[in-house]
């Protein structure tokens, strides 16, 4: 990049994240989540880092919060409200620490023995509370970090803010804080809007700062909030004896009369810290306010007045944020893969990028319909989103940053695999509760496409849980000849494979067994096997419970599936397609007779968990994703990819991804293994 793009990148950036501060911070209606607009803000920092000759006078790297309203009294911190630097990952922490090492011992000095503290980092309003002799007597906003918003009277509302300290209190004391909404109350408050009909709260955050820019003080009190203290800005009073560390504030906060949160912790190294950021990520889904990372601080007063502030940003202090969900990058490309279905998918390739923990350089962008609706082109800078082990999908484009030079995409008019004709079909959604046919994909009509056969196979495996036979050994044994198609695995023997380069007794007598292991599958899992256009695992679920048996699917007609619940037409239409294929019968009937018998099913009655719906998120602590489904299966319930108002339970684990928000906001149950468990 050349330095007038990277000057007007650095200018579209600025212009964007002001936009965004404003609607944030002064408007209380942000039209993007917190991921993304850390997202931008963390390209900015790198860029006017990288370039300082093209840093803007005022950029938003430097700012604090927003502009006061109008509609309030305008309030003068005495001293400044601040904002934190954050930190995304462990490598950056142990850098945050070498960089103020250096400034309290020299260059010299690699690491010093610091201790720190550790406290949550709540997503509400920050807020600020000053105390005359012991009693409440004004409270403000943050605002732009030195005028904020003169708020008392709502403050006042909050039960969790003492309007009086406990003695013996100082003369005068300012403390810092956040104004939270707990989870409970958002989705009940939630309820009650929707039930009115009124517009839905967004989030905790946005909940807490709109219910203190309340004029009537009335509706502040029906917001229920909650006040966390977690910092002393002033204290006068000689007579009162000032603290040495961050905790030792904390500690007085507490004997004052402030309720203060139990996960702090302090901590003699940075290993201690990291082991205090990963056991509260554990707990964080289940805790009952908005969090977003973790606050370290160096505990010593006397230090942190040596390391000063740096322009908006205490050195002192840093913030952990936990993996986001969502983050902003360019697309570089757009390429075509070919699917088992011979369904042609467009993949955004772009600058890599970490979201959820991990790092990424491509998303999925499912169809042409998709790309159209975004309006993506070559070069657009793109939110992405990726929730646990999810493969990331683009969620929209962020117009405002185009420069001009970005292409628009066009699907092949050949197969990029095999230079076969390329034919579109409408498909549509499995449930019948919405309407068919809604998008065009793209397929490519040669049935011996090899992208075709082999991803075919891959997931013919994979369904039927084959493990020792992977997508390299599946090419190696097709390539030497020994299988056409997949139902060719079932009559392998040990001298095939062994003879094999690389191919040794032991892993030969292994792989044939686990074939063999397989000859009779669970009927949904077969259905699922054969990879039939709409039909994944809860659809032959469906399927497998309505027919109970292979054979009544595949000689079943289109009023038998369209008789099925959330089975619609798009669906219904594919089935029958595919039992009247030629190729396909053939293919049945080479399975039959190299031994594949798929069971009957048996439909469970009167189980432990009849009538009830479960989806899954998360890592179990002992369980796997497949063996909490069987076992919730066996037990009569239902298991569905997507939560929705018809979930009994979301069953969630470590690092449970957007599934648990969206399972919050309708007020569906939430349970861990133990709970889960205990059901079955």
């Amino acid at each position: 990049m050349d330095d007038q793009k990277i000057k007007n990148r650095i200018e579209k950036l600025c212009e964007e994240i002001n936009r965004f501060r404003h609607e944030y911070h002064t408007l209380d209606n942000p039209s993007v989540s917190d991921d993304v607009y850390d997202s931008l803000m963390r390209e900015l920092r790198e860029l006017e880092k990288n370039y300082p000759q093209f840093v803007n006078p005022g950029s938003p790297v430097e700012r604090v919060g927003g502009s006061p309203l109008d509609k309030f009294v305008k309030f003068a911190h005495k001293v400044r409200m601040l904002s934190l630097n954050d930190i995304f990952s462990k490598e950056e922490l142990y850098d945050w620490e070498k960089r103020i090492s250096k400034l309290l011992n020299g260059p010299t000095v690699k690491s010093t023995n610091l201790e720190y503290f550790c406290e949550l980092k709540f997503d509400g309003l920050a807020v600020t509370l000053i105390y005359e002799n012991g009693v409440f007597a004004r409270g403000a906003t943050r605002g732009d970090g030195s005028v904020g918003e003169d708020i008392t009277q709502n403050l006042r509302t909050i039960d969790m803010i003492p309007l009086s300290l406990k003695a013996p209190f100082p003369k005068y004391i300012e403390v810092r804080g956040e104004a939270v909404m707990s989870k409970k109350v958002f989705i009940k408050l939630n309820k009650e809007l929707e039930k009115n009909n009124k517009p839905l709260l967004a989030n905790t955050r946005n909940a807490a700062a709109g219910s203190l820019r309340q004029l009537d003080p009335k509706l502040a009190r029906a917001r229920h909030l909650d006040f966390f203290a977690y910092d002393i800005a002033d204290i006068e009073d000689s007579k009162f004896p000032k603290s040495k560390k961050h905790s030792e504030e904390h500690a007085l906060l507490k004997k004052l009369g402030f309720e203060m949160d139990e996960h702090t912790k302090i901590a003699k190294n940075l290993e201690e810290v990291s082991k205090f950021i990963d056991a509260f990520e554990k707990d964080r889904p289940k805790f009952d306010y908005g969090t977003d990372g973790i606050v370290i601080s160096v505990n010593d007063l006397s230090i942190q007045t040596k390391l000063g502030i740096v322009g908006r940003a205490p050195r002192y202090m840093s913030a952990y944020k936990y993996p986001a969900e969502k983050a902003t990058t360019k697309v570089l490309d757009i390429t075509v893969q070919v699917g088992r279905t011979g369904v042609l998918t467009p993949l955004a390739h772009f600058t890599p990028t970490i979201v959820a923990g991990s790092k990424v350089s491509k998303a999925t962008l499912h169809n042409m319909d998709q790309i159209e609706r975004l309006g993506l082109k070559v070069g657009d800078t793109v939110v992405i989103q990726k929730a646990g082990d999810v493969i990331p999908e683009v969620l929209e484009v962020l117009i405002k940053l185009r420069t001009g030079k970005e292409k628009k995409f066009s699907m092949p008019t050949k197969c990029p695999e095999c230079g076969g004709v390329i034919e579109k079909k409408f498909g549509g959604k499995r449930s019948d509760l919405e309407e068919p046919n809604l998008s065009v994909a793209y397929y490519c009509t040669n049935k011996n496409c090899p992208a075709k056969n082999i991803r075919s196979m891959v997931h013919f495996v994979n369904a039927l849980e084959i493990y020792t036979v992977g997508p390299k050994i599946l090419e190696r044994l097709k390539d030497e000849g020994l299988i056409t198609d997949a139902s060719d695995l079932f009559i392998l023997t040990e001298a095939d494979l062994s003879g094999l380069e690389r191919f040794g007794e032991k892993s030969a007598k292994n792989i044939v067994e686990n074939i063999a292991e397989k000859k009779n599958p669970p009927l949904d899992r077969f259905i699922m096997s054969l990879g039939i256009i709409h039909v994944g695992e809860e659809t032959a679920r469906d399927l497998a419970g309505y027919f109970g048996s292979f054979e009544k699917i595949a000689n079943a007609n289109k009023e038998d599936f369209d008789d099925i619940e959330n089975i619609g037409p798009a669906v219904s239409d594919s089935l029958i397609a595919y039992f009247t294929d030629a190729h396909n019968q053939k293919f049945l009937k080479k399975l039959s007779l190299n031994g594949v018998k798929p069971k009957t099913f048996a439909k469970v009655k009167g189980g432990a968990l009849s009538g009830k719906t479960f989806v899954l998120t998360g890592t179990l602590p002992t369980l796997s994703r497949e063996d909490a489904k069987k076992k919730i299966i066996s037990a009569g319930g239902k298991v569905s990819g997507s939560v929705s108002k018809n979930t009994s339970y979301l069953l969630t684990g470590d690092n449970p991804g957007s599934k648990y928000t969206e399972a919050e906001k309708l007020g569906v149950k939430v349970i861990d293994e133990a709970n889960f468990l205990a059901m079955v």
